[in-house]
């Protein structure tokens, strides 16, 4: 399964550690990280930086080597996401935005306990 196209733009992500690329597919604005080679805290730290991106036509993919449990209540909210176990073991999370929600991320707290 390729989950970057070819036609994926690399771009500079504010308080990012790792590459972050942006892709249009089905109209949507997709961007897309790959930790699942960082250790802690390199997947919440970008993935909070990658969840400021979103509205309601765009959605964050995230690899990484498990999916992100300490993240999931920190932003639950105000985003949802899909797990799905690809190659190697890693695993895929997308994460979108809940239009009808209020803002309420704290997107300071990017670390975990663990």
């Amino acid at each position: 399964m390729q989950l970057l196209p070819k036609d994926a733009q690399k771009v500079e992500i504010a308080g990012s550690t790792v590459d972050f690329y942006k892709f249009i597919q089905d109209g949507t604005t997709n961007y897309y990280f790959d930790t699942s080679e960082a250790g802690p805290p390199e997947p919440m730290v970008n993935a909070m930086a990658g969840l400021q991106l979103l509205d309601d036509n765009s959605k964050l993919i995230m690899i990484n080597h498990k999916p992100p449990m300490g993240l999931f209540p920190k932003i639950q909210k105000n985003y949802n996401y899909e797990i799905e176990e690809i190659e190697d073991g890693k695993h895929s999370v997308t994460f979108t935005f809940k239009s009808d929600t209020k803002p309420q991320t704290d997107f300071t707290q990017n670390t975990c306990a663990g």
